[in-house]
C-alpha cells in the first residue's frame, strides 16, 4: 500500500467520525457525543504522531528538506490540537453553539490541511520513501 493511499484513508475514517459527532452534539445527545468526540479526537492524534514521530523524520532524513511542508504540518497539527481542546471544553459544558463554531474552524482547517497533504506532502513521500516499509511502521503505532 502507498504512503497515500494509507493515510488519505484515515482522513477519511476521521472526517467520517466527526460527522457522527456534530449529529449527535446538533441532537443535544450528549453522552454520545462525547463518546463519538473522544474516539474522533483519539485517531485524529493516532494520525498526527504517524505522521509526527514516522512520517515526517523520515522525510526530513531522505529529502533534506526541513523547512518545507513537514514544518507548516506540525504547525497546522497544534492548531488543530488547540481546536480539539476547545472542542471538548463546549462539549463537557454542554455549549452546542459554540461546539459549532469551534467545529467549523477545525473542519476548514483539516480540509485545507488534509489537501495540501494529499496533493503534496504524500506524493512526494511515496515517490522519495519506501512505502510499504513506512506504511508498516506507522501501522505498529495502532490502526483508525
Amino acid at each position: 500500500m502507498h504512503i497515500a493511499q494509507y493515510l488519505t484513508e484515515e482522513h477519511r475514517k476521521c472526517d467520517e467520525e466527526f460527522a457522527k459527532v456534530e449529529e449527535a452534539v446538533a441532537a443535544q445527545e450528549w453522552d454520545k457525543a462525547k463518546e463519538l468526540f473522544e474516539k474522533f479526537r483519539d485517531d485524529t492524534l493516532l494520525h498526527f504522531r504517524k505522521e509526527e514521530e514516522v512520517l515526517f523524520p523520515t522525510f526530513e532524513e531522505t529529502t533534506g528538506i526541513t523547512m518545507g511542508p513537514t514544518q507548516v504540518m506540525r504547525h497546522e497539527h497544534a492548531q488543530a490540537k488547540e481546536l480539539l481542546s476547545r472542542l471538548e471544553e463546549a462539549l463537557n459544558a454542554k455549549d452546542k453553539n459554540t461546539f459549532m463554531s469551534v467545529g467549523e474552524s477545525l473542519m476548514i482547517l483539516i480540509q485545507q490541511h488534509n489537501m495540501k497533504e494529499e496533493q503534496i506532502l504524500y506524493p512526494m513521500s511515496d515517490q522519495h520513501l519506501d512505502s510499504e516499509s513506512m506504511v508498516e511502521e506507522m501501522s505498529k503505532l495502532g490502526e483508525i
